[in-house]
């Protein structure tokens, strides 16, 4: 059953710095959320707060009525998956991409492991990679390859919740183009929620349906993707649009 995420007052603490203050966020189903601000503003940081990976200091993430605890459940990862800037921190570069992926759905139990190449297979066609590329290696792909590698693996185990921390800022913009579409494509068909996370608005503008914009470790606003590029709630959000000289409308 397709259930939204909330994030309800999480606050993160490093010492005696606050990276994140008291953060309210609602992921509603099958919606894409586009999440800006400047670097620092604590981004990153929500991101893997929601994905498991930090634990907040106070408040939690909640999937439907289910908390997601400090501890979370196979099934509970399963359900949030995390695509990151680079690639290459997190593809094995000694595995060959049927390993990477197999491994992601044998761990996951997604099917058996006599099924595992055909499904490998499929994945590489949804991405729009030749399934020859299976015994390759990371290396001997080219960076929006490897994006999608990363984005195969991540779709492997039918996550409801895909989240995308500067998924195309390391691609040039033919790249970032296709691979947005790709994004979108498979939103579509696997009745995804996703959480787009750029420091580029035009990109955030591309695929977005509702835009978050932090500062300082603090959710500042919350609008529409078409409030926020023509009337900001807050002088912050007039700031970013400011800063960008030409935005598509």
């Amino acid at each position: 059953m397709e259930q939204s995420l909330h994030v309800e007052n999480v606050t993160v603490t490093y010492g005696g710095f606050t990276a994140l203050k008291q953060i309210h966020l609602e992921l509603p189903v099958q919606t894409t959320l586009g999440l800006v601000g400047e670097s620092g503003s604590g981004k990153s940081t929500l991101a893997r707060v929601i994905a498991g990976l930090i634990t907040p200091a106070e408040g939690r993430v909640m999937l439907g009525s289910e908390e997601l605890g400090k501890r979370r459940s196979r099934q509970q990862r399963k359900m949030i998956q995390m695509v990151f800037q680079n690639p290459d921190s997190s593809l094995n570069p000694k595995h060959t991409i049927k390993q990477i992926i197999g491994e992601a759905l044998l761990f996951h139990k997604i099917v058996d492991r006599s099924q595992v190449e055909n499904r490998c297979r499929e994945l590489l066609r949804m991405v729009h990679l030749d399934e020859h590329a299976l015994n390759r290696y990371p290396h001997e792909f080219s960076g929006g390859q490897r994006q999608r590698i990363a984005i195969a693996r991540a779709i492997s185990v039918e996550p409801s919740i895909l989240i995308a921390d500067e998924p195309t800022s390391a691609l040039d913009v033919s790249v970032q183009k296709s691979v947005l579409e790709l994004l979108s494509k498979l939103k579509s068909e696997l009745k995804l929620t996703m959480l787009f996370i750029s420091h580029d608005l035009g990109v955030i503008n591309a695929i977005s349906d509702t835009v978050a914009v932090m500062r300082k470790g603090e959710l500042v606003e919350v609008s529409s993707k078409e409030q926020f590029f023509t009337r900001p709630e807050t002088d912050y959000g007039y700031e970013l649009l400011s800063a960008v000289p030409r935005m598509p409308l």
